[in-house]
């Protein structure tokens, strides 16, 4: 892996990162109920968004940069099982199973999606 590579992973994930945080903020501000609809909405545009790049022919760098950081910063899977854990432990598990089979259904549905589009477009 070369430097430039590295340093688009860098950039690109620290930029991802920012962006999820300040639409996490928006959406948090406005939803008020258990479901944690931010991480979701998040997950599933970060899936469609990585589809469209999946059929595009971007050089390693740009590959590197709005894949692997950008949108690798973007989505949180690991934020995603723990706020799953969170209501399956609580007073809403099938909340909890239903946020599971949503996130991970719409998340292939978009992926799926964006790669179709990308292969008519691109």
């Amino acid at each position: 892996m070369t430097l430039s590579v590295l340093f688009a992973v860098a950039l690109g994930g620290g930029l991802g990162a920012v962006c999820r945080a300040a639409c996490t903020n928006l959406i948090k501000t406005r939803w008020k109920r258990s479901v944690p609809l931010a991480t979701f909405c998040i997950n599933v545009s970060g899936s469609f968004a990585l589809g469209l790049l999946g059929a595009a022919a971007l050089s390693a760098p740009l590959s590197a940069l709005l894949g692997t950081g950008f949108l690798g910063g973007f989505t949180t899977f690991s934020t995603l099982h723990v706020e799953a854990l969170t209501l399956l432990r609580g007073e809403a598990p099938a909340a909890g199973i239903g946020y599971l089979c949503a996130s991970y259904g719409c998340g292939i549905a978009a992926a799926v999606a964006g790669l179709t589009l990308g292969a008519h477009l691109l």
